[in-house]
């Protein structure tokens, strides 16, 4: 079944946050443990864990993501920032298995100087530290590549899981569309699409690809600006979507907007990714 859904608040509780995917017409989901810009993590208890799985099951609404808040930074050659960044990370890596979420999705982090190479050993180094639930997958996402990000090109993900003490299947990628295009990797039309395929399959292989992110680009192919825009109405535009979600090597992820917070809405996204489904 195409799974496609949308980033939705928790605020009024995780079984809420179900509901809310449900009535603007998902069937998958993901969602903050905590404040994005902040370091704490929501306590979740049992009841709660149990309130949102039956909401997610009656509305048959699933998988869902945890995504990771923006402060994580495994790249950093900072010690400090380094060990606050694997406590909350493995804290909303707990509060994921708690739920019952299958996936938690984080940004690598940025090396701020120390070189990608050493940014990339950093990330797996510290990656190996965690205690990994059972039943929850690691997902690496792909950059902007603004800065000194790490994960611009999908051959450093890769290598991030090279460096790491395990490998696909605890780990594993989401691909941000936004980020994609901003990166350089053009999907607009039939050659770039195959290209942009080719590459994640000699990198990262396309069946460690658990998860897309469907956000259209206010800004020009190559521009390393991570500035989200609704689906068709960006620089990839609608027919550039087509083409990535009915690809052979992605139309069976589940997918998920991220897009902004606006006139249009959740709901319109969401359907506008329906609308541009193609039958099998």
């Amino acid at each position: 079944m195409f799974r496609v859904g949308a980033h939705v608040s928790m605020s009024d509780g995780f079984a809420a946050a179900a509901e809310r995917e449900a009535e603007l017409g998902g069937n998958c989901g993901q969602l903050f443990v905590g404040s994005p810009r902040g370091w704490a993590v929501s306590d979740v208890d049992d009841a709660d864990a149990e309130a949102f799985r039956d909401a997610a099951d009656e509305r048959d609404v699933g998988p869902w993501a945890v995504h990771g808040t923006y402060l994580v930074n495994l790249a950093t050659p900072d010690d400090d920032l380094a060990a606050k960044s694997l406590d909350c990370l493995q804290s909303e890596l707990d509060a994921a298995a708690t739920l019952g979420v299958p996936y938690y999705v984080f940004h690598p982090g940025a090396h701020t100087g120390a070189g990608e190479a050493a940014g990339v050993e950093n990330v797996g180094d510290r990656l190996s530290e965690l205690d990994v639930p059972d039943g929850v997958t690691v997902l690496l996402e792909n950059t902007a590549g603004k800065g000194t990000t790490v994960g611009k090109r999908l051959g450093a993900l890769d290598d991030v899981v090279d460096a790491a003490e395990f490998g696909y299947g605890d780990l594993g990628v989401c691909l941000d569309t936004c980020h994609l295009y901003a990166a350089g990797y053009d999907f607009t039309d039939a050659a770039s699409m195959a290209d942009l395929v080719d590459e994640i399959d000699a990198t990262v292989g396309r069946d460690n690809v658990e998860f897309l992110h469907l956000n259209d680009s206010k800004h020009p192919l190559g521009s390393e600006k991570d500035e989200h825009e609704h689906v068709g109405d960006g620089e990839i535009g609608a027919e550039g979507f087509r083409r990535f979600i009915n690809h052979d090597a992605l139309r069976d992820k589940p997918m998920v907007v991220e897009t902004p917070a606006n006139d249009k809405g959740d709901a319109w996204n969401v359907d506008r990714v329906r609308a541009l489904r193609t039958e099998d």
